[in-house]
């Protein structure tokens, strides 16, 4: 029988999955830390949190695997206790339980504070927005809502993550200005869905308000939109995009598909036509906007028509930025009921297809950049080369600016004024000027 490690405990936090389980996990952080408790990211210490994804199946695969990873290191000794958290914990506690029984204990996204209390630490409300933040000092997640009320047929997000749920503005701008003291320079707006904020809590959407509130907290100067809806987009908040220069010309908005039939299915609430038109809408109101979007392929029903359809779409709209995904069938999803009747291999095909025609856009983009000075932000030095990025680009999912370290020296953190030299598929090369 082992015996239990008598050093001091260390509780090392794992975070899995999107960045608003990041931010999740930096909240979790902030309480054990006000707690005295002594807690790192994603490094050793005896007592383990996984804060899981549930999303889709490779996530699920990940999640499943690092906890199984940890409770052999709990056999051996290297580690004293293993609790699990977020959105997979949430969703498949009962199996969990049942198939990984050595864990020490399973939460679900709401229960914090019986989290903490296994941790020996008492949930503190006055800490609101207070956290430790994990991502590089210059930018931080500012998670505005949680929750979803959107119907979307393949997404389990709402039997993980309840009803969409907004922060009240006045403790937003309160966190806001924390994190500027703490030196970050850029935030990024995150939630299920940006475009609902405020709906619950002021009767109208009031994503354009909040910005108007949080581009007064000084020392931010970048403010970013991730995750918007296409149905009910509020326009105003391109004006304010428009007229305040902090608000950067970049939004994130998931589109998943663009045929009639299948976005039907999707329940997305809207067409192809009204979808072409928005988009247009944007680049009419916010000409230098740079728009991001996710595509799904291989969703039941997907016929090699339908992918035509989505394929020539994607070359008339040259989306600045596209990710996509193959179709991942969720237990308790309406599209459930569907049957999952593209095949692997053709999902994995279509996928690798969108992205070529994505790859070749975004070189042509870059092209026309060379020549052209952009304010970056310098995020890190890695290997031979600072990397930075414009306000057309989000961290770890978009374009890097590269400047080379050996003739260079920037400070990171910092803005400065790169001029584009060299330019590839999905990376812009530069030079200080």
């Amino acid at each position: 029988m082992r015996t239990k490690s008598r050093k001091k405990n260390k509780i090392n936090v794992v975070t899995l999955g999107c960045s608003k389980n990041l931010y999740d996990s930096e909240v979790l952080m902030g309480q054990l830390k006000a707690n005295n408790k002594e807690v790192v990211h994603e490094e050793e210490g005896n007592v383990v949190v996984i804060n899981t994804c549930g999303f889709i199946d490779n996530a699920k695969e990940q999640s499943v695997n690092t906890i199984l990873d940890f409770v052999q290191q709990k056999e051996q000794g290297l580690v004293d206790k293993v609790f699990v958290t977020g959105c997979l914990s949430e969703r498949y506690k009962p199996d969990l339980v049942k198939e990984i029984p050595d864990v020490d204990q399973y939460f679900g996204t709401t229960e914090l504070p019986a989290l903490l209390k296994a941790l020996g630490a008492d949930y503190k409300h006055e800490l609101l927005g207070e956290r430790i933040t994990t991502t590089p000092k210059n930018f931080a997640f500012l998670k505005i809502a949680e929750g979803c009320d959107r119907p979307c047929s393949f997404c389990a997000i709402p039997l993980m993550r309840g009803k969409h749920k907004s922060t009240p503005i006045e403790q937003l701008v309160k966190e806001a200005k924390g994190l500027a003291k703490e030196g970050v320079k850029e935030l990024i707006l995150i939630a299920q869905d940006l475009t609902y904020y405020g709906l619950d809590l002021y009767k109208k959407r009031n994503l354009a308000e909040l910005l108007k509130e949080l581009v007064k907290v000084e020392g931010i100067e970048w403010i970013r939109l991730h995750y918007a809806f296409p149905t009910g987009f509020p326009l105003d908040v391109l004006d304010v995009m428009n007229n305040e220069p902090k608000v950067c010309n970049y939004l994130d908005i998931p589109l998943q598909h663009i045929s009639d039939d299948i976005l039907k299915s999707m329940r997305r609430g809207t067409t192809h036509a009204k979808t072409t038109a928005l988009i247009n809408k944007f680049r009419e109101i916010v000409p230098q906007m740079a728009i991001r979007t996710t595509l799904i392929v291989g969703y039941p029903g997907e016929t090699e028509a339908h992918f035509e359809e989505l394929k020539q779409w994607v070359k008339d709209m040259r989306f600045e930025r596209l990710g996509c995904f193959t179709y991942s069938h969720e237990e308790n999803t309406h599209a459930y009921l569907l049957e999952d009747d593209v095949s692997e291999e053709i999902k994995q095909q279509r996928a690798n297809e969108i992205m070529e025609i994505q790859a070749q856009i975004s070189w042509e983009l870059n092209q026309e950049k060379i020549g052209k000075t952009y304010t970056c932000i310098i995020d890190r030095k890695e290997g031979n080369y600072f990397v930075g990025r414009t306000e057309f680009d989000s961290p770890d999912v978009d374009n890097e600016v590269l400047i080379d370290a050996e003739k260079y020296y920037l400070k990171t953190g910092e803005f400065t004024q790169i001029k584009i030299t060299q330019a590839a598929d999905f990376d812009l090369y530069g030079e200080p000027i």
